[in-house]
């Protein structure tokens, strides 16, 4: 990860059960934020931690992003937070999401939110997707 170069996914896949099981006791459920990107993490992960019960796909159009990906660039010092590299970078995230989003579809779990309005609206969406599991 220092190098720059992707976390193999067995690591991954390690610490994930590892800080799954330590908070099984006490936790009424786990939220994994961006994971899995890919569709072959989403089957290991199955295989070897279990099924997942939703998939928030939390969802802006392309102009949404392009513009808070801007906005965060103001504050954050990150010198990849221009206009080319986000264009760049959105469309290598939407190449690798579809599949991974197509294939949690089939099983039924993916509940879209609508992020192009504001927090509120959407943390009431999620709160009423993560309530329906109750």
């Amino acid at each position: 990860m220092e190098k720059g170069q992707l976390v193999p996914l067995e690591t991954v896949l390690d610490m994930l059960r590892d800080a799954m099981v330590a908070k099984v006791d006490t936790s009424k459920g786990f939220l994994i934020d961006g994971y899995p990107r890919e569709v072959q993490q989403g089957e290991e992960f199955e295989r070897r931690i279990g099924q997942p019960t939703l998939l928030l796909y939390v969802d802006a159009g392309p102009e949404t992003m392009t513009q808070r990906l801007l906005k965060r660039g103001e504050t954050s010092g990150r010198v990849d937070d221009n206009e080319e590299t986000i264009k760049k970078r959105l469309q290598t995230y939407y190449k690798a999401t579809e599949p991974v989003i197509a294939f949690y579809e089939e099983r039924g779990i993916v509940r879209k939110v609508n992020a192009e309005g504001s927090v509120d609206s959407v943390f009431s969406q999620v709160c009423t997707h993560l309530d329906a599991l109750k």
